[in-house]
């Protein structure tokens, strides 16, 4: 096994490359690391294809994968940690505004340091204040939700041991919460290194507003699945059941109240004709079909289960 692997997504990069190419594996010879990097074209319409294919070819170490279209950055750095056979797995953004030079101290820190997933922290970022404020608050709103306490959970910089990049998927734009998905997985040593932040040199954002809006629907949505995924019935049927009890309280109370007003002679409304009827109504309707679907939900999860969702750490005498 090689020693590092460098996963690089690739969307309309082609003026930075091969500045970053050779900086890379400068830093590699310089260290005398074995090593491979890996460009994702993602479905890039100028011509960052051509000059990954001609890296290719002057250095035996340089490998691409070319998407017909543009999938995005997690389907690119999914595919790459799929073909990555480094024993260190470091993912870095294609437009220099990542250091090269961050990487010996990335790679110690997961080999001596013990740690699983190393996240790069851009202490000091080169970006305006229309970017940082939203930054600051969608990271603490990370922090608190998914308990991991780390600064910057968007940095492209991390590193990664073999196994948790081979044992994760991303799909989406999940690619903002890979430590939240390793620790979900059983990877719970996580450590953060402040790294530089450059000002980017070529080109323009890919990202606009929206990332923040789709980075919290993204964040419920990793959360719901990892907690959930394997025990359905107790998100659905939780829900299902205070609805449903809920129902049965009102509906009772208004049985009573009516029984009650009639033995004492008072005047009272018919139970149909009280707005709270209907809402009991809904109630009991809704935890019937809540907790069905958590019923159902349950069963798909059963019939579907097989023994590659379970990360597996070693085997003992088993023959393939």
């Amino acid at each position: 096994m090689i020693q590092i692997s460098v996963v690089i997504p690739v969307f309309d990069e082609q003026e930075s490359l091969s500045e970053l190419h050779n900086w890379i594996s400068r830093v590699m010879e310089e260290y005398a690391f074995s090593y491979e990097i890996i460009f994702i074209n993602d479905g890039s319409k100028d011509g960052s294809w051509n000059i990954i294919q001609k890296l290719s070819s002057i250095n035996p170490n340089v490998k691409g994968i070319s998407f017909i279209r543009n999938y995005g950055k997690s389907a690119a750095l999914d595919m790459g940690f799929s073909r990555a056979q480094g024993e260190v797995v470091i993912t870095m953004d294609a437009d220099l505004q990542d250091s090269p030079d961050e990487i010996p101290d990335l790679y110690e820190m997961i080999i001596k340091g013990g740690y699983e997933v190393v996240s790069g922290w851009k202490k000091k970022r080169h970006d305006p204040i229309s970017k940082t404020i939203p930054s600051k608050f969608f990271n603490w709103v990370t922090r608190i939700i998914s308990g991991i306490k780390l600064h910057d959970f968007n940095c492209g910089l991390k590193a990664y041991k073999n196994k948790v990049v081979k044992n994760i998927h991303l799909y989406g734009e999940m690619h903002r919460y890979i430590p939240l998905i390793a620790k979900w997985n059983g990877f719970t040593n996580i450590g953060e290194k402040v790294v530089e932040h450059r000002a980017r040199k070529y080109g323009v954002t890919k990202f606009g507003w929206e990332r923040f809006l789709n980075g919290f629907l993204d964040l419920i949505s990793v959360s719901f699945v990892n907690r959930y995924k394997r025990r359905p019935m107790h998100f659905f049927g939780s829900l299902g059941t205070i609805s449903f009890l809920t129902g049965f309280f009102i509906t009772c109370w208004l049985i009573f109240e009516k029984i009650h007003g009639i033995y004492i002679g008072k005047a009272v409304r018919d139970i149909t004709a009280q707005p709270l009827f209907f809402l009991a109504l809904v109630a009991l309707i809704a935890g019937i079909q809540l907790f069905l679907t958590g019923f159902l939900a349950e069963m798909m999860t059963s019939n579907n289960s097989r023994k590659a969702d379970y990360n597996i750490e070693d085997e003992l005498n088993f023959d393939d």
